[in-house]
């Protein structure tokens, strides 16, 4: 049986239509069931509980339980790895994070390019580091510690969470862009680095602002400046580190992330609902009070924030010859 062509055109059309439906029903109805966001670290620290009041208010908001689901191992590459290889439907999300952009310098071999293969969603929060000292390191500024450390080359050590970390790539853009030699002693995790620091085992730290506030307040740890461009609200009185060395700026960050693939539609409805709930008063409020700023905008604004990301710290790592561990 042969069809007239106009019959035929219509018809192919009638067709292609139809197979559009299901993909623009299933973005008008996400999610019809529990959705996964998965993290890169271990319960209890800023990413989970950036993780955790995201995905409580996206439960409320999109009527479906957002479960937060900790894959903690290699820098962050277990967890990316596992959303990479997961269907693109937007049942599986990354809180994507700093170390998805060193890690591209970082490691010569992974099986993902996260440029590629993960597709930004939305942007979350961003935070500064604090430069802390121990109290009995004799510098109150910046600039005194830029000249105590050239007037002691190679005998201040700073501690980090480990190698390649956000807190070690701090460190070593304040040596190339200031000069200094200080040393760096990775710690396995923030926590017992910050614990020798206090003792004076080591002597510095780029710390996170959440992370170091208590200690800050409770007089155990002497803080400099932060690592922002702008002055932290939690820290009003701290200059800045740009302030001294023009162009600095360190800072962690939040986003989440899905498989390449998946559907415009899903993107942009999370986008719009992650927008919403980041104008929230009582979610800024809780976020402020952290020390952190939002980041509401676009998926192609937090795609343009990890491009200048995975820049900016690949040539950090290539100048202080990072390897990973």
């Amino acid at each position: 049986m042969k069809f007239p062509r106009r019959q035929f055109l219509h018809f192919a059309a009638g067709a292609a239509a139809l197979s559009v439906l299901p993909r623009v029903a299933s973005a008008l109805d996400y999610p019809t069931r529990s959705v996964h966001l998965i993290i890169g670290y271990t319960p209890g620290g800023s990413a989970d509980m950036t993780a955790r009041l995201t995905g409580q208010r996206l439960s409320e908001r999109l009527g479906q339980q957002f479960i937060v689901e900790s894959r903690p191992g290699a820098s962050t590459n277990i967890a990316t790895e596992a959303v990479v290889r997961a269907e693109p439907d937007g049942y599986t999300l990354l809180l994507a994070a700093p170390a998805n952009t060193t890690n591209v310098a970082l490691f010569a071999k992974l099986n993902f390019d996260f440029m590629r293969d993960i597709a930004p969603v939305a942007g979350l929060i961003r935070f500064p580091d604090v430069v802390v000292v121990n109290l009995s390191v004799p510098v109150h500024t910046i600039p005194e510690l830029i000249a105590y450390a050239k007037a002691n080359p190679g005998k201040l050590n700073f501690a980090s969470s480990g190698v390649g970390s956000t807190l070690h790539v701090a460190g070593e853009l304040f040596k190339m862009m200031t000069g200094v030699d200080i040393v760096h002693v990775p710690y396995r995790g923030g926590a017992p680095a910050l614990v020798d620091l206090m003792s004076g085992r080591v002597q510095l730290m780029f710390e996170n602002v959440p992370t170091a506030l208590e200690f800050i307040r409770a007089g155990k740890l002497r803080p400099l400046a932060v690592t922002s461009t702008a002055r932290s609200d939690v820290l009003p009185d701290l200059p800045t580190v740009a302030d001294f060395v023009p162009g600095y700026e360190a800072s962690a960050w939040y986003g989440i992330g899905a498989p390449k693939g998946t559907s415009a539609e899903i993107v942009d409805k999370l986008n719009r609902v992650i927008n919403a709930m980041l104008a929230d008063p009582t979610v800024k409020a809780r976020f402020t009070e952290l020390g952190a700023s939002l980041l509401p905008g676009s998926s192609a604004d937090f795609g343009k924030l990890i491009a200048n990301e995975t820049e900016k710290w690949g040539k950090v790592i290539k100048f202080a010859g990072i390897k990973p561990e």
